[in-house]
């Protein structure tokens, strides 16, 4: 059995890593950590899982003499800049769930998470754990910057129009709504029960963290600088996440046409299933399964993506299990493969 840690067990990405690994065959879970419960079992925190995991919830700072294989991090953002150059020792390899190392250029860091890089030189070396785009990539990595949820929906949705030269990239618009586990278990008053109920809201608008990201995929596709607007908001749902895109479409495709050319693009990825023409993607689908459903419509000379994920599977959690799985050079799809829970 390989060995793998997760560190900042106890979040929503974390738990989610820790029930989707308690049913991996290959992996054992071997060690955990937690700021806020640290000393007590991780059952006794979460009784779900009495009986199935009982390990103790130790400190971060234990994290270095682990021996483990594989490494996860669900920290919160700029917690494990400083501490990558200790992690990345011996046989251990790193997959980061935070922003930590998405962004290749060390610039970007203060004006959007308000900190100066302490690492940039670990940048270059940090592969972004997309799979679909970067498999071979990942095979090899020692450090994976696991994608946000956001740019996982957006970049599926748009890579394979844009790499054909199909659509405009200039003219791409975002608008996207997740679920409140996107917003991390610390409590806040947006996520406060009564004050996101019943309601939706955009947030962040022109400055969400998940831009430059975003931004970054598509100008690495495209060989050119690209700006795209991209409008988050908070839906009164624990999870889910649906992206709904718009660009002008450059040649006179149809709907159908651009469905074959999304199954021809995707047809040897497990998680990515591609509508029918004209059908609309759904976060009922996708709920508690690391899938990505597609669906495509044109509008006189406008295309309409829909993209649906579970924020914590693969918007999160289950991506980074694909990612352990494709280091690891086992079967890909390895404690990934179960359907989305309906309804």
């Amino acid at each position: 059995m390989i060995k793998v840690g997760i560190a900042g067990a106890t979040g929503y990405t974390g738990l989610e890593l820790v029930r989707l690994l308690l049913g991996h065959p290959a992996v054992e879970i071997a060690a955990l950590t937690s700021e806020t419960y640290q000393g007590q079992k991780i059952a006794e925190v979460f009784p779900s899982l009495a009986g199935h995991l009982d390990g103790e919830l130790v400190p971060l700072e234990s994290m270095a003499a682990w021996d483990v294989e594989i490494l996860f991090l669900a920290l919160p953002h700029n917690t494990s800049m400083a501490k990558m150059p200790g992690l990345l020792t011996g046989k251990t390899r790193v997959i980061d769930l935070s922003a930590d190392f998405r962004l290749r250029a060390a610039e970007l860091y203060p004006r959007w998470y308000q900190v100066e890089h302490p690492h940039p030189e670990i940048l270059t070396d940090a592969v972004y754990g997309l799979p679909e785009i970067y498999r071979d990539k990942i095979r090899t990595a020692r450090l994976v910057a696991n994608p946000g949820c956001y740019p996982t929906s957006v970049l599926l949705a748009v890579l394979p129009l844009l790499k054909s030269g199909w659509s405009d990239a200039d003219t791409l618009i975002a608008d996207c709504k997740s679920g409140v586990t996107g917003a991390g278990r610390k409590l806040t008053l947006g996520t406060h029960y009564p004050e996101c109920n019943e309601g939706v809201a955009a947030y962040n608008v022109g400055r969400h963290r998940h831009t430059p990201e975003i931004e970054q995929e598509i100008s690495a596709a495209l060989g050119r600088e690209v700006r795209v607007t991209f409008s988050p908001h908070l839906m009164p749902m624990s999870r889910g996440m649906l992206a709904t895109v718009y660009m002008n479409l450059t040649e006179g495709k149809t709907a159908e046409d651009l469905t074959d050319h999304y199954r021809e693009f995707y047809k040897r990825e497990p998680f990515v299933r591609v509508l029918d023409a004209g059908k609309s993607a759904s976060t009922k689908n996708v709920a508690y399964s690391n899938h990505c459903d597609i669906g495509l419509t044109v509008d006189r000379g406008r295309v309409i993506i829909t993209s649906a994920i579970d924020n914590l599977v693969k918007g999160a959690s289950g991506q980074a299990v694909h990612n352990m799985n494709l280091m690891l050079g086992i079967e890909e799809t390895l404690a990934l493969g179960s359907p989305g829970m309906f309804p």
